[in-house]
């Protein structure tokens, strides 16, 4: 969807929001998403730092995915918080992430597909 069109009439509006969405969901059905807490807590607790090096980790892998944010979830005690959702997987949260424990996540979780079992805090099944 880079190139850019000319909207000529509201059914050539809705083709391309169709196409949008179709798109949306065929990456998230077969891609992999990363969720930082920005809450306030998550921020006070390091999460700026933790998406920095979530970022610099996936560019110095090549690693496409999903990187996006959300807030306070309630588990503030755990903050940082990181989710990993892989299609077909679990959702696996990590807890108190620090930047320094970042390149082990992404290489064993990511590129390996082995959860680091002693950083998890959750885990949902997908439906």
């Amino acid at each position: 969807m880079s190139e850019t069109r000319t909207l000529r009439s509201l059914d050539d509006l809705r083709r391309l929001r169709e196409e949008a969405h179709r798109e949306i969901r065929v990456r998230e059905a077969t891609g992999t998403k990363i969720i930082v807490g920005m809450g306030t807590c998550g921020i006070a607790a390091g999460a700026r730092e933790v998406m920095r090096a979530v970022m610099d980790e996936l560019a110095a892998r090549n690693i496409e995915a999903h990187v996006t944010t959300v807030g306070c979830i309630g588990m503030c005690a755990q903050e940082p918080l990181v989710d990993i959702v892989q299609a077909g997987a679990s959702r696996i949260t990590y807890g108190k992430v620090k930047p320094e424990m970042v390149p082990r996540i992404i290489a064993e979780h990511l590129v390996q597909g082995q959860p680091v079992e002693e950083w998890v805090v959750g885990q949902t099944t997908s439906f």
